[in-house]
């Protein structure tokens, strides 16, 4: 029997949602004991900052330029390269992908891609590398679009609750407060989506014989908006006794000027002269936003991790009564993470700053391996986590890997870590690049593309090519000093005193950039 690996991860939660990263409201006992049994990374980075990249870079090992989702609605080529396949087939290990994957797009109720397909016609069986996939999305169903294998089954099992759940990118008011995509949502707990995947990650742990080598990838759908949590839990935390979020500038006035100081499509985002079409509902201007609606989203969203953290730890201990927690690895980490009033705005989009970009990222090795706990301060990426998935299963680190073992300490020398943007409607033709490093956040700006054609086009029309009203000419970008500004407020991109730190940080961020691919793949679907 060798190290088997349950590798979990949740959908648009931030690295403050947990107790062990300083969270104050949410209970994560489960993450919070993984954190003090293991390697908590304190500076670890996704490649990008919404879903289908990130989750195509944890698969690939790959950056988004080499792997080539470069955006939502991109899909992940049908021979990309696959931890759970490399794991198949060179170290025999059994796997599962139980949950969201979103390699593909999930805008497709033509079913033309063969993640959704799948599901419609009910396989389960081997699919990118997993002998076992099971999915679930944000919701059972879009109007008469039933959504993975999860809303197939409630369809069956609970029909009453097909559309118990919220809107989901509608932006409808719900919950108390008419908050955007909020509702009390009806359905008993043990047949919500996040109870579901354990249930589903539990049955296949138990078709295992005991002396199975297995890879199982955990992923839950929440904390992702809508903000919907079952509604018979929404007691444990009141919004009403919430306080604004820390990175929430405190008033109209103060989120306007810090804005302001940010490049143009922060504060027009913000107005409403400018639609996030790619990170959140086209009709959402967050000016609109109460502070007691933001309040409702958090206590909502501290709910949700609630709910994930005790899914998780009945995993764990059906890993134990199984005999293997000894000789078990798990992480628990993210794709990216959620503005939740920072800034006074919601949701995700081509914004780099902590919020979006920080992950939490805990990995508890088997005890059996004898790993010392510890805090890395170093930075880390979503791209180092399959060299290191392949270390633990003795399966060599293929050559299409752009990524390293994750560290167990401080002192490897590792110096940086890279993200990127590129804008999936060819009206927005945004593209931006940035470089964590010594506690700097830089993020340059590269011309804009707006109106030059995607490849959504073909399949969204002409329209898809007007521009969006905000041009960047490449001399555009934003500088942060984590250590003195950790809510990165004040940019000091224009600060003449930084101007040879700017420049060396970007001069490195190119330096370290891989080549990517000569052809682009095209935007086929919005999301």
């Amino acid at each position: 029997m060798g190290r088997k690996i349950l590798f979990i991860t949740t959908d648009q939660q931030r690295y403050d949602a947990l107790g062990c990263n300083g969270g104050r409201i949410a209970r994560t006992p489960v993450a919070d004991r993984l954190a003090a049994d293991g390697i908590v990374y304190r500076r670890a980075y996704n490649q990008n900052t919404v879903c289908m990249p990130a989750r195509s870079t944890i698969l690939t090992g790959q950056y988004p330029r080499t792997h080539g989702v470069v955006a939502n609605g991109v899909p992940l080529p049908v021979d990309a390269p696959s931890v759970a396949a490399h794991l198949r087939e060179t170290a025999s290990y059994r796997t599962a992908l139980v949950g969201k994957a979103h390699f593909e797009p999930a805008f497709d109720p033509a079913l033309r891609f063969e993640e959704n397909h799948r599901a419609a016609r009910g396989e389960t069986g081997s699919w990118r590398g997993f002998d076992y996939c099971v999915q679930a999305m944000h919701a059972a169903a879009v109007n008469d679009t039933l959504l993975g294998h999860y809303g197939r089954w409630l369809k069956a099992q609970h029909p009453e609750h097909l559309h118990s759940y919220a809107e989901l990118l509608g932006a409808e008011p719900g919950g108390d407060t008419g908050a955007p995509e909020a509702r009390h949502n009806v359905i008993p707990r043990e047949w919500y989506h996040t109870d579901w995947v354990a249930d589903r990650t539990i049955e296949w742990l138990d078709s295992l014989p005991v002396d199975s080598d297995w890879f199982c990838w955990m992923s839950f759908p929440d904390p992702h908006h809508p903000w919907d949590p079952p509604a018979c839990e929404q007691s444990r935390v009141s919004w009403k006794d919430l306080d604004l979020p820390a990175g929430h500038p405190g008033s109209v006035d103060a989120v306007r000027e810090v804005l302001a100081g940010k490049p143009p499509h922060w504060l027009a985002w913000w107005e409403g002269r400018w639609a996030n079409a790619e990170g959140g509902p086209w009709t959402f201007a967050p000016h609109s936003l109460t502070d007691n609606q933001i309040r409702e989203i958090n206590a909502k969203t501290h709910v949700m991790n609630e709910l994930i953290d005790e899914a998780c730890g009945r995993v764990l201990r059906r890993v134990a009564e199984r005999g293997w927690d000894a000789d078990t690895d798990v992480f628990f980490t993210t794709d990216h993470g959620e503005m939740q009033g920072d800034f006074g705005l919601l949701y995700k989009g081509p914004f780099h700053v902590d919020a979006l970009m920080r992950l939490p990222l805990i990995w508890r090795p088997a005890p059996s391996a004898g790993i010392a706990p510890a805090e890395v301060t170093e930075p880390v990426g979503q791209i180092d986590l399959l060299p290191t998935l392949c270390r633990i299963a003795g399966a060599p680190v293929p050559e299409w890997a752009e990524g390293a073992p994750l560290p167990l300490a401080d002192g490897s020398g590792r110096e940086r870590v890279l993200c990127e943007w590129d804008s999936q409607f060819p009206g927005y033709g945004m593209h931006l690049r940035s470089i964590y490093r010594e506690g700097w956040l830089c993020t340059a700006y590269e011309e804009s593309t707006d109106g030059q054609p995607n490849g959504l086009e073909e399949t969204w029309g002409p329209q898809t090519l007007t521009p969006c009203g905000i041009h960047y000419d490449g001399t555009e970008g934003e500088l942060y000093d984590l250590e003195e500004d950790p809510y990165q407020f004040r940019n000091l991109w224009n600060d003449p005193a930084h101007r040879g730190l700017r420049g060396d940080l970007v001069a490195d961020l190119y330096d370290n950039l891989p080549a990517g691919r000569r052809t682009p793949l095209k935007v086929v679907s919005p999301a």
